[in-house]
């Protein structure tokens, strides 16, 4: 323990619960997602206080630290790029809901505790999430919210930390104020155009886009999505650390489809399934077309499974590259992926870097993948002086 850094050692007294940062967890685990839960047998109540109390929380660096810094234990906690960035960000959002909400209770579902979570709108006043022209007239807002329904909205939708209310703020407005074509005039990082040959317009533009043909039980939703002879699938990332992972790896005892459809993150056969891939299996079309499009074989054992980690661009790209008729094409559209250049896991090394990195060296057309940040688009439309209500917004709200 001397010789390790990183590790601190406290000697706590014979009974105190306030100083145990365990004790903050458990507190948080009962009155947050266990709340309410009526569990009949034990393995039952494991399996789902592992995937809550273990894997989520892992990923949430701000709330674990509150449980250290709330327990008044004398520990200096070491503060890491990831932290710093996030850290920042939320206490913009709050600076942000004072200058624009200060009335916290009629917009907010509680006001700011200093725990790490970022401002949470009412059910009610969703909405308000997606930043909008102060002159615009009811009919233009409704054209704005109409790109993403209610029943489209994602399940945080409603924290300021979504990519989605993020993506409705600046994809909507471009739309709906006809200015998407300012997008055909950036490069992606690569240096390609950032929509190749696509014809942006609003009557081209659709967000949270269903694509069908692929066989799924639920179909593909596009974040963003141009149609045409040659067409574009925008995925949008915030504050995410990782591209989109399959969900399949993820199944716990407690979820219903687990026997069937569990998957330890290989391309193998498994719990006697005839296929390698469990989605394969379920009827799912992935791998009859991922050898048309990538360089992965559909006929060996692959560990692991390029999927696993990659599966959100992985679909994307199918979605763009397979068409309705089954037919596959690498010259008929490709995928954007828009980030927040802040954000250490879309920086080289980064998790979600490596990711898009994998996927995009492994497809038979490289330039089916693009990138480009959300700084580089509100730099460019500041640039041009379109929209200052919203790059002002934006600059006030999220620091673009």
């Amino acid at each position: 323990l001397q010789r390790t850094s990183s590790l601190q050692t406290v000697l706590l007294p014979a009974y105190a619960p306030e100083l145990n940062p365990v004790e903050m967890a458990w507190g948080y685990l009962q009155t947050n997602p266990l709340a309410n839960f009526a569990f009949f047998d034990l393995p039952t109540l494991t399996a789902t206080t592992r995937q809550h109390g273990g894997r989520r929380p892992q990923r949430r660096q701000l709330l674990l630290r509150s449980f250290i810094r709330h327990s008044r234990l004398p520990l200096r906690l070491r503060q890491d790029v990831s932290y710093a960035v996030f850290s920042s960000l939320i206490q913009r959002y709050w600076s942000y809901q004072e200058a624009r909400f200060p009335d916290w209770d009629r917009y907010l579902d509680r006001p700011n505790v200093h725990d790490g979570r970022p401002p949470v709108f009412l059910p009610r006043e969703a909405w308000r999430n997606v930043i909008v022209d102060p002159d615009a007239t009811p009919q233009d807002v409704a054209r704005l919210l109409g790109l993403v329904p209610e029943g489209e909205r994602h399940k945080w939708f409603r924290s300021m930390n979504s990519s989605q209310a993020l993506a409705q703020t600046v994809l909507g407005n471009l739309s709906i104020h006809g200015l998407l074509g300012v997008l055909t005039e950036l490069a992606a990082d690569e240096g390609s155009p950032l929509l190749g040959n696509a014809e942006p317009s609003a009557e081209a533009f659709a967000m949270e886009f269903k694509i069908d043909h692929l066989r799924e039980p639920r179909p593909t939703s596009l974040d963003g999505y141009v149609s045409g002879d040659y067409h574009v699938a925008i995925e949008c990332k915030l504050t995410e650390q990782e591209v989109g992972t399959c969900s399949r790896p993820r199944l716990t005892p407690a979820d219903s489809n687990y026997a069937a459809e569990y998957c330890d993150g290989t391309h193998t056969r498994q719990r006697a399934r005839a296929a390698r891939c469990s989605l394969t299996e379920a009827g799912v079309s992935y791998w009859r077309h991922v050898p048309r499009l990538f360089r992965w074989p559909n006929d060996c054992d692959l560990a692991p499974c390029p999927l696993n980690k990659n599966y959100q661009l992985v679909r994307s790209v199918l979605a763009v590259g397979v068409n309705p008729d089954g037919t596959a094409s690498l010259d008929s559209g490709h995928v954007v992926l828009l980030y927040d250049e802040r954000n250490p896991a879309f920086r080289e090394g980064g998790s979600a870097h490596s990711a898009y990195s994998e996927t995009q060296q492994s497809l038979l057309e490289p330039s089916m993948l693009r990138k480009c940040s959300w700084q580089r688009i509100i730099q460019h439309i500041r640039g041009k002086r379109f929209l200052p209500w919203l790059t002002d917004q934006l600059a006030l709200k999220y620091g673009f």
